[in-house]
């Protein structure tokens, strides 16, 4: 810029000068001037001619003319005509040939050195690149305190203690005691750690240092590192404070973990920066590291261990109770009707996070909204949590008329076995609309309570309902289509896990075969196992597997064989109404016989 500004302050100057000392003249008057004698000197270009005037005129000495073509001259000459030449501008083409590319190159190593720097204002440039991006926030930015926090009582217990730490440190400390160095905050995916931490901020009303362990890596190495040591800088200048490093797993994860560690020389730097960081800080300063993930088997070790972080807090799914009072939470500003009860909600939801249990209350409002309601009621509920578990409805995918009366059977069958089994949990709805991407109808079981241990009969018994509506394609139509894939995927999932896991076939003893398919917290599952066990044990688990689904299978058909009148009458129905509620299911179960138990040879 002050190139540019120097160069502009240049062509101004001789502009003027130039002004000052040469006369323009047009060229029918440079030749009469010549003619009279009063030209001294002429200096000839392309284009101008220039020189001195043995007198002045209009002052001045010096002139400068535009040439005309001589043939052209003669002809206006002739005629009496005043003739000049004007000459083009060459002030326009310079700065496009010269002073645009320049502008352009300097402008795009302002943009580079601002987007480096990651800020973007200005003032900025690449000796910010170093510097921590945390945003900063105090109690009234967060705006969340414990009492927008439910369903993770024991993790707010835990964290209560920050919060009266950091409030009054001399009487906490009463007794020797010091608080944790860092607590990590581990659970599944929209449990709300982040949402915890950001409610002991508001709690404590000190300054919240809220980063991500991404940010800390950059493409320059020595970065991430150098943004570690600015961010305990940060925090120790506004003690008492709180540093909360989300996705901790991106900045902390193991070294060497695997035999693809290529470069990663940055990561491992901006780790050992955070160890050494850890170490060196006092926590009777007051500043409390928070950090969140939910992948704590890759951590490092030594991140881990006693003396960094200390304590590690779970923030678990919720069970039925928590579902409820987290429902509660976000239908603060919902207009619910009054027939609406949050505890049959939370009942539907098993398995639901936080996140997903708030996405269910701003669902349903929107269902309620299309149909011009006034207020939320339960069946808008239910649709939205048919919408996320099955799909999106499609009623413009046609069925012809056989396939909609296969997919009638198939979930009849579902239904039927799932009402007959004792251990079941009871059907809510079943539909024939297909929903999502490849469900061409569905059964929607409704459980009593939460479970954390299933025997093998229940496991048999889901294994059962999985597989009854198999059956009844086989029962009715004796032939076997493709509509129960998924169906087979999970009962063979459950019949291997019972004999490689659980340890449930005497024959096998009393040993695991095969560890965790999937990683802590449900993530994917692994990509490669390893097998510690010969082929003949591979052989003996292959058949025992294929027993036990194919005796799941045998004992669907056995109720829908003894039920089969129940069954037509149940189809029937589902092909005119397309969707059958609890009330038209339980009359349906009345009109069946009971099924008498099965007999244990079956379980072998």
């Amino acid at each position: 810029m002050v190139i540019l500004a120097v160069l502009a302050a240049w062509a101004l100057f001789r502009a003027w000068d130039t002004g000052q000392r040469v006369v323009a003249l047009s060229y029918s008057e440079f030749e009469v001037l010549l003619e009279e004698g009063r030209v001294v000197e002429v200096v000839v270009t392309d284009d101008v001619l220039r020189g001195e005037l043995s007198e002045p005129v209009k002052g001045k000495t010096q002139f400068v003319t535009n040439k005309v073509e001589p043939e052209l001259a003669d002809k206006l000459r002739e005629h009496g005509v005043e003739y000049s030449k004007e000459q083009q501008s060459e002030l326009g083409r310079a700065l496009l040939s010269w002073f645009l590319p320049l502008l352009l190159l300097v402008g795009f190593w302002i943009f580079m050195s601002r987007r480096l720097a990651g800020m973007g204002g200005p003032g900025t440039g690449l000796m910010s690149v170093g510097k921590s991006r945390a945003k900063i926030y105090v109690e009234s930015d967060t705006g969340v305190t414990f009492s927008d926090v439910a369903g993770v009582e024991e993790a707010k217990q835990e964290l209560q203690e920050v919060v009266a730490f950091l409030k009054d440190p001399k009487s906490y400390g009463r007794l020797g005691a010091r608080m944790p160095r860092g607590i990590l905050l581990v659970g599944p995916p929209g449990t709300g750690k982040t949402l915890l931490a950001r409610a002991v901020a508001g709690e404590s009303g000190v300054p919240f240092f809220s980063i991500s362990g991404s940010e800390f890596v950059e493409m320059f190495v020595g970065v991430g590192a150098a943004r570690v040591r600015d961010l305990f800088v940060q925090a120790r200048e506004k003690a008492p404070c709180i540093i909360f490093i989300d996705e901790l797993d991106a900045l902390g994860r193991a070294r060497n973990a695997g035999p693809f560690t290529g470069g990663m020389d940055e990561k491992e730097q901006t780790l050992n920066q955070l160890l050494s960081e850890l170490d060196g800080f006092d926590p009777s300063t007051g500043i409390v590291l928070l950090a969140a993930t939910n992948r704590p088997e890759i951590l490092d070790a030594a991140l881990l261990r006693a003396g960094r972080f200390d304590r590690q807090v779970l923030v678990d799914r919720p069970d039925r109770i928590g579902r409820e009072a987290i429902l509660k939470v976000h239908a603060k500003g919902v207009a619910l009707d009054s027939e609406v009860d949050l505890a049959d909600v939370a009942a539907l939801t098993p398995g639901f996070t936080g996140a997903d249990l708030a996405n269910l209350i701003n669902e349903a409002a929107l269902v309620a909204t299309r149909r011009g309601a006034e207020a939320v009621s339960a069946n808008d509920f239910t649709a939205a949590i048919e919408r996320i578990v099955a799909g999106l409805e499609k009623k413009n995918r046609l069925l012809n008329p056989q396939e909609r009366e296969v997919v009638a059977y198939h979930e009849m069958g579902h239904a039927l076995v799932a009402l007959m089994c004792k251990r079941c949990d009871p059907v809510h709805k079943v539909s024939i609309i297909p929903r999502g991407i490849g469900a061409l109808g569905y059964t929607m079981q409704r459980p009593t309570e939460d479970r954390y241990l299933m025997t093998r009969e229940e496991l048999e018994e889901k294994m059962a309902v999985l597989l009854g509506g198999r059956a009844a394609e086989k029962l009715v139509f004796d032939h076997l289509s493709t509509g129960a894939a998924d169906d087979l995927a999970k009962a063979t999932d459950i019949a291997r896990s019972m004999v490689t896991r659980y340890a449930m076939v005497p024959e096998l003893g009393h040993v695991s075969y095969e560890s965790e398919s999937a990683a802590f917290l449900q993530g994917p599952a692994q990509a490669f196992r390893t097998r510690d066990y010969s082929d003949d044990t591979a052989r003996e688990i292959d058949t025992a597997v294929r027993t036990i689904v194919q005796n799941a299978f045998d004992e669907a058909l056995g109720i829908l064989q003894q039920s089969r009148d129940v069954l037509e009458e149940g189809a029937r129905q589902l092909l005119e109404r397309e969707t059958l509620g609890e009330a038209e299911l339980k009359s349906l179960y009345e009109k069946a016989e009971p099924v008498p138990a099965a007999a244990p040879a079956s379980r072998s």
